[in-house]
């Protein structure tokens, strides 16, 4: 069986390098870029899914940090952007406590609070064998991160086995450009890739990649678990799934422009009354693509303008009982939202050039072309910004001048504002500050601090001050981009209170907006 599954796999990546010279796709990996875009599909209702836009922005490095920066928040409602690089894993994801926020070790816990955003910037968010948790919250955005091997059993072990689970009470998440993978099915300690419980709705899965794993996902615990749904999923690759993709038990669910690939035992599973509508997706060398499958609890579909490339079909019977051979509708389901729709024949191409982490947070434009971020969305990067973390403008930083606290043998304060990522001040020990001023009051509302190479990740625990006033103008972990509300000052401090080395700061620059 194993050698079964490993040819499989191997037959999986043969095939998708044929798909990318049959189509012509040019699978380069961009940096990662900032948060970009509006929510789409049902995370688009019931009031719509912002995150933390608006709030502050802080950087994390670790899976400490960014429950630091959960907990450091006014409430657990306060608006808060978290930007992610690096590699999280069980060595640093701790529990952190606050009023703010409710967190354990060993997994990301977005549980209790709202309006958050966590996104993956510069060379990318891996979360190595760590879950994510969403657990009685809302407004919730996960963008540009990738989940890789999470356990439910062996060691470690982390979120159940789900690369990104939500349960009990959870409304309005958008999960977008992630890349969810396993190395196996239960039997390796692996369970799903994005599985919703217990009373979750309103959740839209897009651009995004799920791969190698026995379970792709589920909305439903059980047959008696009916209160979940108004779940989207598209322009998905789903690859070299056993099951699940996804498997449905009650509520509406509307699947549009995925491709399905390499399915190898059952696709969509819609069950217990569940209702879904199949739009203009892409089905290959698969078996059993949408159906009921191992119940005899019904579930109802509708299709529009699929394909289904090389698909093979079990015969009716008992528990089974496919779609096909000549998929068609035993129910109808009307959409809320607008959406467009690209032709299915085109779907494996766009998909390609669009799904998953550090792909530049590319979309369709509904006729098949990839399409980068609209720079005209002020969530969005500048395109021709080497660091997608960076705020556009000029730095101001740079016509200005610095001074600090204290500086380790060999380092200056005038190094965080020469423009040189191989220059820096650290201060004598593992805290300190630094300021940039100017000779008259300069407007500044954001600021970043940019680590030196081989220093990532050592800033912990900070303060930015109106050096003038000394007013806190924010707090927070890690380093960055820091924002805050537009203050005139003549001199601004980045003040370090904690920190798991000497710190490195390479570059401190400072924006108007």
């Amino acid at each position: 069986m194993k050698a079964s599954v490993a040819m499989t796999r191997l037959w999986v990546t043969m095939a998708l390098a044929a798909l990318v010279v049959a189509t012509g796709v040019v699978l380069s990996v961009p940096k990662a870029a900032a948060a970009t875009g509006n929510a789409t599909g049902y995370a688009s209702q019931n009031g719509g899914t912002t995150g933390g836009a608006g709030g502050q922005t802080v950087r994390a490095t670790t899976g400490t940090q960014i429950h630091a920066a959960l907990c450091n928040r006014a409430s657990s409602s306060t608006p808060i952007i978290i930007e992610v690089q690096g590699t999280i894993n069980h060595g640093n994801t701790s529990k952190v406590s606050g009023g703010s926020c409710n967190t354990a070790d060993g997994v990301i816990e977005l549980k209790q609070i709202s309006n958050v955003t966590l996104v993956g910037v510069g060379n990318g968010a891996l979360f190595d064998q760590v879950g994510i948790h969403v657990r009685e919250a809302s407004n919730i955005i996960i963008q540009n991160v990738t989940v890789r091997n999470v356990k439910k059993s062996g060691s470690p072990t982390s979120n159940g086995g789900d690369a990104i689970g939500m349960e009990n009470n959870v409304r309005n998440v958008w999960v977008d450009h992630v890349t969810l993978e396993a190395s196996g099915g239960e039997s390796e300690g692996f369970d799903g890739l994005f599985d919703l419980k217990n009373n979750t709705q309103y959740v839209t899965l897009s651009y995004s990649i799920l791969r190698n794993s026995g379970r792709g996902g589920l909305v439903g615990s059980s047959e008696s678990d009916l209160s979940n749904g108004y779940i989207t999923y598209h322009h998905n690759l789903y690859q070299n799934i056993d099951s699940r993709a996804p498997l449905l038990r009650g509520g509406i669910a509307h699947t549009y422009n995925n491709h399905f690939l390499s399915i190898n035992d059952s696709g969509i599973n819609s069950r217990a009354g569940a209702r879904v509508r199949v739009d203009n997706n892409y089905f290959q060398d698969s078996k059993d693509v949408l159906g009921t499958f191992y119940t005899s609890a019904a579930g109802y579909w509708q299709v529009n303008g699929n394909v289904f490339d090389n698909v093979r079909w079990s015969s009716p019977g008992g528990t089974t009982n496919p779609a096909g051979p000549n998929p068609t509708s035993n129910t109808s389901v009307s959409i809320p939202y607008s959406y467009s729709l690209d032709p299915a024949n085109c779907v494996p191409g766009v998909v390609a050039q669009t799904a998953g982490a550090n792909k530049g947070n590319r979309v369709s434009d509904g006729s098949c072309t990839p399409q980068n971020p609209d720079p005209g969305n002020p969530g969005n990067p500048d395109p021709g910004n080497p660091d997608p973390g960076t705020p556009g403008g000029t730095n101001l930083s740079l016509s200005g001048d610095s001074d600090g606290s204290s500086k380790a043998s060999g380092t200056s304060y005038g190094n965080v504002r020469d423009n040189n990522m191989n220059t820096y001040w650290s201060p004598t020990g593992t805290t300190g500050s630094i300021s940039i001023k100017w000779s008259s009051a300069t407007t500044v509302s954001k600021i970043n601090i940019r680590e030196a190479a081989g220093a990532t990740g050592r800033i912990g625990s900070y303060r930015v001050l109106n050096a003038d006033t000394g007013a806190v103008l924010a707090s927070g972990n890690g380093a960055g981009v820091i924002s805050f509300p537009a203050t005139s000052v003549r001199k601004i401090t980045f003040e370090i209170t904690s920190a798991s080395g000497t710190p490195q700061v390479a570059e401190y620059e400072t924006y108007a907006s």
